[in-house]
């Protein structure tokens, strides 16, 4: 699994074009919800170690977010081949976290 914290946000059509198996997960450092759901979304990434894993710092000011209609944080798009297949917010076990990342990952689990 590789974890990667952008620090320059990509673009939609950036995003748009990435291939294979893709979660960006839209948050903050401070917010409290992002911070409790992190033990449980390493977890349920650790099965899926071909999946590319975007942590995106969110908020005013910041397109990518807005152009997903991210709302709540966490909020985790999980993608395949540049398109969205499904969403999960504000988790709080790893079942639905597990059963959106094999949607776009089923070899791995």
């Amino acid at each position: 699994m590789e974890i990667q914290t952008v620090e320059a946000q990509p673009t939609r059509a950036e995003v748009d074009r990435m291939a294979g198996p893709v979660v960006l997960e839209f948050g903050t450092s401070w917010c409290g919800y992002c911070r409790s759901a992190q033990p449980l979304i390493h977890r349920a990434l650790a099965t899926h170690p071909l999946v590319r894993h975007l942590k995106v710092e969110d908020g005013p000011g910041r397109p990518l977010g807005r152009s997903f209609g991210v709302r709540l944080w966490p909020t985790l798009v999980f993608l395949k081949d540049g398109k969205e297949r499904d969403r999960v917010t504000r988790p709080t076990s790893t079942e639905p976290v597990g059963q959106a990342l094999r949607r776009i990952d089923p070899v791995s689990a």
